[in-house]
This record gives C-alpha cells, sequence and structure tokens, in this order.
C-alpha cells in the first residue's frame, strides 16, 4: 500500500491532478483484483489508529492566532453547520426509506455530515486558495468530526433505547468540555517535560505518544477524544519555539510531514478498496436498485446543497469583517468528505435495518464530493478569480521580519558586556547583514542578472560538493572514524540545505504586482504615502563610480534614487545617513513597498 501511494502520488504530480483523487479511483479498481484480498476497513482501527496523529499533524502546524481570528466562521462551520446538515439528510433519508426510523436516519446524517480535514487543505493549498480561506477549511474540519460523532453515539444510544432528550445536551457539554480539559491537561504535561529534555528523538518519540495518550484520555471519561487532540496540538504548535529545542523543532517537523504524508494518502487508498465488498452486500439488500440509487444521490445532492445555502445564508449576518461572497461560494464547494465519514457509517449498530445501503451512502458521499468537488474546485477558483497567496508579497514580509529580528538582535549586541579582541562583533554584524541582504534580495525583478546572495549562493554550492567529495574519498580509505566523517557530512548538509532554500526563493517571487500589506504604520510612513517613481531609474553614484547595483530605493523626501544596501556602494542608506530623509520607496517595476530608516517598518 505504501509502494501505490508513493507511486500514484508522484504520477498525480505529472498529470496534474489531486494525489487524494488518484488514489480513490485506484483503490476501487484495485477493490475488484482477485488476487488481492479484501480489506474490511474497521472503525477502530480508522477512530483510534488514524485519526488521532492525522489530526495532530494537522493541529501543531496550524497557527493558534489565525485559528483564533477566525473562530467565529470555523465554531459555525464545525457545530452549526455539521447539526443542520444532520438534520438535513436525515430528513431525506427517513422519507426515502420509510420504516428506517429518525434514530437511524440522524445516525448516518451524523457520518456523512463532516468534511474532511485532509481531503479540503490537500486541495486547496495544491490550488493555492487565500489563506484565510486555508485557515477556516483546516480549523472546520479539525473540531467538526467531534460534533459529528458525539451525534452519532446520541443516535446509536436513541436506537438501544438508552437516553432520554435531556441527556443529549449533557452530553455534547460533557464531550466538549471534558475533551478541552483533558487536551489542556495533556498539553501542560508534555510542555513541562520537553522543557527538560533536550533530546530531539526523545522530544519526537514524546510527540507520537501525544495524540493517542490524548484522544484515549479523553474517551476513557466520554469526552470528545478528537477536541482533546487538536487542543493538545494547538497549543503544543502554538508553544514549541519557548518550550522545544531548535534541533528537536526541526526533528519533528520533519517527522510528522512524513508521517502525514504517508497517513493522509494511505487514508484515500483505503477508502477506494471498500467500493467492492460494500457493493457485494448491497446485493443481497431488500429495497429495490432503483430506491437505493435515488437515496445515495439525493444524500450527495443534500450535503453539497445544504453546505452552499447556509454559506449564502450566514454569510449575509456576517457583519464584522465578513468575507467576500466570491470566496464564500468558494468554502461552501469545498466540502470533500473522508475516511471519517467511512469509519464513522461502520460504527452504526449491524441489526440496524438496511445498515448495507447506509455504508453504500457513506461511500457515495465521500467518493462523489472528493471527485465532483474535488476535480472542479481548481476550476471554480480561477473562474471566480480567487486570489492565490502572492509569493512577493511573501517576500517582502520574510525579508522586513528578518530585518526587524537583525535589529533586535543588534540592539541585544551593544548591551552585552564582553572583550572582543578576536573581531567577533564584526563577524557577526556581517553574518546578519548577509542574512538580510539574501532577504531583501530575492525581491529583485531583474530576472536576467544575478544578484550577491545567488552568486554566492551558486559558489558555495559547487564549493560543498568539492568538500564533499573530498570527506568521502577519506571515509573510504578507513582512517577516520566513522561518527567523524557522519558530524562533518552533516554540517555541509545543514549548510547546503540552507543554500537550497535561499535560491527557490527568487523563482517563487517575479508573479504579480508587489504592494505591501502587512506591515505596520509610523509617523513617518505617514507623512510619506507612496507616489510613482521616476521612469528609467539610475543611481547616478553607481554610475560615476562604475559600480553596479542590485536594486534602487528613491527617497520620497527629496526624490533622489540610490541603491539597495545588497549594492557595493549602498547610496540610499547613505542618502539617509547624510540627509535623514526618513523614508524610501522601492524604484523596482511593479513594487510600491517603503521602507521607514528611524523606525525599521516596512509600509
Amino acid at each position: 500500500m505504501a509502494a501505490v501511494v508513493l507511486a500514484a502520488t508522484a504520477i498525480s504530480e505529472r498529470l496534474h491532478v489531486p494525489a487524494p483523487l488518484l488514489l480513490i479511483v485506484v483503490g476501487a479498481a484495485a477493490s475488484y483484483v482477485p488476487m488481492l484480498p479484501t480489506i474490511h476497513l474497521e472503525s477502530e482501527v480508522v477512530l483510534l489508529g488514524l485519526l488521532p496523529p492525522l489530526l495532530y499533524a494537522a493541529a501543531i502546524q496550524t497557527s493558534l492566532v489565525d485559528f483564533n481570528a477566525n473562530r467565529g466562521a470555523i465554531l459555525r462551520l464545525s457545530v452549526l453547520l455539521v447539526v443542520v446538515t444532520t438534520m438535513a439528510v436525515a430528513a431525506v433519508v427517513e422519507w426515502l426509506v420509510p420504516g428506517l426510523g429518525w434514530a437511524a436516519a440522524i445516525a448516518i446524517g451524523a457520518v456523512v455530515a463532516p468534511p474532511d480535514a485532509v481531503a479540503a487543505t490537500a486541495v486547496a493549498k495544491r490550488i493555492g486558495l487565500p489563506r484565510r480561506v486555508v485557515t477556516i477549511l483546516e480549523g472546520e474540519s479539525l473540531l467538526n468530526d467531534a460534533t459529528a460523532l458525539v451525534a452519532l453515539r446520541t443516535a446509536i444510544a436513541f436506537l438501544a433505547g438508552s437516553l432520554t432528550v435531556m441527556e443529549v445536551g449533557l452530553d455534547f457539554v460533557r464531550a466538549a468540555g471534558g475533551g478541552a480539559i483533558v487536551g489542556f491537561a495533556l498539553f501542560a504535561l508534555v510542555a513541562w517535560l520537553r522543557k527538560r529534555i533536550t533530546d530531539p528523538l526523545l522530544d519526537t518519540g514524546i510527540s507520537f505518544l501525544t495524540p493517542f495518550a490524548a484522544f484515549v484520555a479523553a474517551e476513557e471519561i466520554d469526552a470528545s477524544g478528537v477536541i482533546s487532540v487538536v487542543v493538545a496540538g494547538l497549543l503544543l504548535g502554538h508553544k514549541a519555539p519557548i518550550i522545544q529545542t531548535a534541533q528537536s523543532r526541526i526533528t519533528e517537523r520533519i517527522t510528522w510531514r512524513t508521517v502525514a504524508f504517508i497517513l493522509e494518502n494511505t487514508v484515500f487508498l483505503l477508502i477506494g478498496l471498500q467500493l467492492d465488498w460494500i457493493l457485494e452486500d448491497v446485493r443481497e439488500s431488500t429495497l429495490p436498485v432503483g430506491r437505493i440509487v435515488l437515496l445515495c444521490l439525493a444524500t450527495l445532492a443534500t450535503v453539497i446543497v445544504t453546505r452552499l445555502v447556509y454559506m449564502q445564508v450566514t454569510w449575509i449576518f456576517r457583519r464584522t469583517d465578513p468575507l467576500p461572497s466570491s470566496w464564500t461560494f468558494l468554502i461552501g464547494w469545498a466540502g470533500m468528505r473522508g475516511v471519517v465519514t467511512l469509519a464513522a457509517a461502520f460504527v452504526i449498530p449491524e441489526e440496524t435495518p438496511h445498515r448495507e445501503v447506509l455504508l453504500l451512502v457513506a461511500f457515495t458521499v465521500v467518493a462523489g464530493t472528493l471527485l465532483l468537488q474535488g476535480l472542479t474546485l481548481p476550476l471554480l477558483a480561477r473562474v471566480l478569480d480567487v486570489p492565490a497567496p502572492d509569493p512577493a508579497e511573501d517576500a517582502l514580509a520574510r525579508a522586513a521580519l528578518l530585518q526587524q529580528a537583525a535589529d533586535a538582535g543588534l540592539a541585544r549586541l551593544d548591551e552585552l558586556e564582553y572583550d572582543d579582541h578576536h573581531g567577533v562583533s564584526d563577524q557577526i554584524r556581517a553574518r546578519l547583514d548577509q542574512r538580510s541582504f539574501a532577504a531583501w534580495e530575492q525581491l529583485a525583478t531583474a530576472e536576467d542578472s544575478e544578484t550577491p546572495s545567488q552568486l554566492y549562493a551558486r559558489i558555495r554550492g559547487a564549493m560543498i560538493e568539492a568538500e564533499r567529495a573530498k570527506v568521502l574519498l577519506v571515509r573510504s580509505k578507513g582512517k577516520i572514524p566513522s561518527d567523524v566523517v557522519s558530524g562533518v557530512l552533516a554540517m555541509l548538509d545543514i549548510e547546503e540545505s540552507m543554500l537550497d532554500a535561499a535560491a527557490e526563493a527568487p523563482e517563487r517571487t517575479r508573479i504579480g504586482s508587489l504592494a505591501f500589506t502587512g506591515g505596520r504604520q509610523c509617523d513617518d510612513l505617514d507623512a510619506f504615502p507612496a507616489v510613482d517613481t521616476v521612469a528609467d531609474p539610475a543611481c547616478a553614484t553607481c554610475l560615476a563610480d562604475g559600480t553596479p547595483w542590485v536594486s534602487l530605493r528613491q527617497c520620497l523626501e527629496c526624490g533622489h534614487v540610490g541603491c539597495c544596501d545588497s549594492s557595493i556602494g549602498k547610496h540610499a542608506t547613505a542618502h539617509f545617513h547624510e540627509t535623514l530623509h526618513p523614508v524610501m520607496e522601492s524604484a523596482q517595476p511593479d513594487e510600491s513597498w517603503r521602507w521607514c530608516f528611524v523606525h525599521n517598518l516596512t509600509g
């Protein structure tokens, strides 16, 4: 299965098709291959084996700040919409299958109600939807499983005749509140341990235990394991820069990305593999084939239409910080279902009337939403002209943030007391400048010229190749301890990976017009708004000295044009020191961002 997942994912990149969709088709076709065993996906395998690590992997990478900023929309989708969808589907199913009963109808409604985190965000990130849309979809998918599973548990209890209406509300409160308390308690415990552990392997080992411990502990007290895992993951991800060492964070991040990649895609293959035996069981149903087909299609249509209508209705009442109508429609269309829907269907008791048909309904909704909505979502995003995150704007924000961080570090350097007889402080300042300059150079719009940081990366990369070849030659002679050789190779790998990351960025930034919208304002930026810079700008001092420039900046007080700090002369900064004119603007084509020398802010 892992081999098929890796191969299908690689093929999907070449075909420009989302991997989840291709894997479902591959799994469905494979389910009919005679030599392959029939795989019955048990609910415990998904709800305890797959769901906790997938939720945790998503939660630790989700920004708690962004989640909190969109908590209203997320909670409405993950709680209210799940309830509305559950009841809408229940009404349709109960109408089409007389004698099924409202409890069983509500059960299947709860099963198909929650969209899948993996399915939605896998497609959304691939086609480049706005970050706020992705955040809302991720946040919704992290919590809606809890609402659906509690609703399913309630419906099953009604089927058994062991639950009163009064107990339903208490069950929801216990599930949500208990899950949050357990998740916070586990976060506190893991945070306490991590502050005392510096070994990255031990730290990552603890992270493997965390989602399962959170899920099982919450379920043991009849609380929501889903909410427990999400709360623990969100808090641990948010506090990671404080409670973990840098090496532990890097190790955990890479490890969980690998685990999530394998599990996420395996899930979709598993969904497809269920088709054969589900259809085999349906052949024994007492319901007419026409009624079964109508039921499956009607449920699929109800799930899709209910979400679209709900998004449009609730959008009207969203007065503060509303989403554009095109974004609202896109969120409504991105309601793909996944493995939790199929796993939850298996929880329905075997003695439930027409259970085999209800399983087919769940499969139809999962496959139908993934194929119909997943395949058309990229086209819809283009038709609605929904903007993807601008790489150039990200590069500018990154450069501005690194500049502020460097300034804070230099301020701390000036405060420290030390005897510097070896010029260490000058080396530190030079390295900080190199890092900051490389970030600013990623904004250069001249594609036919090589920036200093690109030249450095190319030359240093060639040197590292030669260095690695020499180390490998020495290793082959067996005269140096293998641990020493491995340590040196690891150092070269780390430096090369930093060069690779820096080299990739410029190609991604040359897209669109660059107008920075994420900066903070100061009095000087307010006093000097952006203007149309001069046509065919040039640095007169560079021309006089016969030196090249990297990028050009224009003073907004006197109009002087000078070269940036990555250039040899650094004439824009020199102009500030000479005149104290506080604000400059990029004079590069298609760039309209400003920089305040006094407050070190980008506008």
